[in-house]
Formats: C-alpha cells, structure tokens, sequence
C-alpha cells in the first residue's frame, strides 16, 4: 500500500525568519498530520499480524533484541516512513529513532515507531507511535497515535494536553484504595526492585496492572483513565512525549529520563497528585521541582 506523504499537505518555507514559535507552529501541525499517516502503516502490519493469528501462522518475522524485546518488520517500516517525511520536509533537523539511530540538530525528533511491541506481535490492539519534538534542548510538543482506537494524544508545552480536540485533566482520585496505577518493567533493573514496589502498592491498597505500552500508559495518566504510572528504568523514545502530556494535564512528573540525555532514559514517574504519595515512596522517584 502507498502512504501519502505528509509533505504533500504542507507548504515548505524558509525558515530563516522563523522566530522559535513559529518553528515550533509549524513542526506541530505537520507532526499531528505525519503521525497519522504512520498509523496507516501500523495498521497495514496489524492486519498482518491478525491475519498471521486466524491462520495459526506469525503474520511476520519478529526478531528479538532482548528477553521479551521484540521487533518487526512493521516497526522498521514506520520509524523509516517517519524518518524520510521529517527528512524532506526539515532536512536541517535531527531524528533520534528506536531501531535506526540519532542524527543531531537544533530540532530533534524523537521517535518509538511502535510502542507495545509484544502486544502488536500477538495481534492485541494495544500499542502505539509517540513523537517527541525537542527544540534547543527544551521538550516542546509530543504527540501519541493509538491507530486502533483513532486517539490522538498530544501536548505542547505551556499550552496543556488533549486527546483529539478534548483538553485534558488528570484524575481528580483523592483515596488510594480506589487507585489504580500501571508499573512499567524493564530488564535492566532487578525483578526484586519492582517486586518490592509491588508489594507497597498493594499493601496500600491500590489497584496496578501492566498493559505492556509505557507511553500509552502515560497517555492514559494525563487522559484520566489512570492514576500512575512508574517504571525504573524507561528510554527516551518511549516517555518523553507522554511525560509532558501528563505534565501539561496537571499531573506530578519526575525522574531521571528528564534529565536530558537523550540516550540513556532513566527513572519515569508520572502521578495524579491527590494519589501521588505512594507511588512516590514506593517507586523511591522524585518529583521534578515545580
């Protein structure tokens, strides 16, 4: 299937002219677009992937990176789609993608071209694509598809959170007993870390699940649908668009992935603050200063 190119719908410019707003003006309207037209081709993959299933068959080749670190084709070919449409509509830019590397730049493009990959491989409609958008070393927009429900969750700093055209609020939950937070797991901390944080939780009364797609998790936090959200150790690609999603919703942010370096990630914390304490001591994350 062809994919429309999102440059076909935007007029290039010049941008010596261009104050920083007006860059920034600029890469947003054509990101919400790009990011769209990336989740056509998620959705291509998907299909395989369902079709692979009722056949009893692997709708592609999955490869692994790691214990439970899966990769597709399907995830190749939307970090390249996104890579060639920033390419030829802001060449000057950089573009730090999960699966084909960094180039740098005054702008940098952040990108997970498919968040929940476990889940997209089984053909459970559960994942997503997320851009994070750094302009002169500041986190300025981010946006997350989930292709299979047609949401779109984006943020622009200073200028709050929506879902499509919706603002959003972080939930206004007050009792930790009708919580529910969502752990993220990664294999480069111990099992016994995140056992001991789960152990807290309940013990405290919360509700935690794991849906297997830390920046939807995060989408979800700013959206309401959840109260936290805590992983120990989460890259940039999968957390900095939903981190100023929740941020910009009301919510309590913190961690080392904050920190700025782009390739090491770190520490995700992302809370409702009538629930946060709890998560706060159990994760032992801190919050960044207001």
């Amino acid at each position: 299937m062809t994919h429309p190119s999102a440059t076909n719908t935007l007029t290039q410019v010049s941008e010596a002219r261009l104050s920083d707003a007006e860059a920034l003006d600029l890469r947003a309207d054509f990101c919400l677009q790009l990011i769209r037209q990336a989740g056509d081709v998620a959705l291509d993959g998907f299909a395989r992937q369902v079709q692979g299933q009722a056949a009893g068959q692997a709708g592609q080749p999955l490869a692994t990176k790691g214990p439970q670190d899966f990769l597709t084709e399907t995830d190749l070919a939307v970090e390249e789609f996104i890579r060639a449409q920033v390419a030829e509509a802001f060449p000057a830019d950089g573009f730090f993608g999960e699966e084909t590397g960094q180039a740098a730049g005054d702008a940098i493009w952040i990108v997970d071209p498919i968040d929940g990959t476990a889940n997209f491989a089984r053909a459970i409609p559960h994942y997503c694509i997320a851009i994070a958008l750094v302009l002169r070393g500041q986190l300025e927009f981010g946006a997350i598809y989930a292709p299979s429900t047609d949401e779109i969750y984006w943020a622009r700093r200073g200028a709050g959170a929506y879902r499509n055209q919706t603002r959003l609020s972080v939930a206004a939950t007050q009792d930790v007993a009708q919580a529910t937070y969502e752990l993220g797991w990664s294999n480069r901390q111990s099992n016994q870390a995140y056992l001991d944080i789960l152990a807290q939780l309940l013990d405290g009364g919360v509700n935690v699940r794991r849906a297997a797609s830390g920046a939807l998790a995060l989408a979800y936090v700013a959206d309401g649908r959840s109260d936290g959200y805590a992983e120990l150790d989460m890259n940039a690609w999968d957390c900095l668009a939903g981190l100023l999603m929740v941020a910009e919703a009301g919510g309590i942010v913190g961690g080392t992935a904050l920190s700025g370096d782009l390739t090491s990630g770190g520490a995700v914390l992302a809370v409702a603050p009538g629930v946060s304490d709890l998560l706060i001591r159990a994760s032992g994350i801190a919050p960044q200063d207001a």
